[in-house]
């Protein structure tokens, strides 16, 4: 449980540190992704970004436990 518990705070920090360089990246706008604008209110759904990310994760853990 301790590793467990060091490794996703590893993976947070991470993260963390490279948040302004993934903020650059033009995921959760590409095409095929939802938003519907109202008067006051937005709904946002990144389905495109979601399967996509989905695949590339899929894609590691595939190639990793080979």
């Amino acid at each position: 449980m301790a590793r467990l518990l060091i490794g996703l705070g590893l993976l947070l920090l991470v993260a963390g540190l490279a948040w302004p360089y993934l903020s650059r990246l033009p995921l959760g706008r590409l095409p095929g992704d939802i938003v519907i604008e109202r008067a006051h209110s937005r709904f946002y759904f990144p389905i495109v970004s979601c399967v996509l990310i989905s695949a590339v994760i899929s894609l590691l853990l595939w190639l990793f436990r080979r």
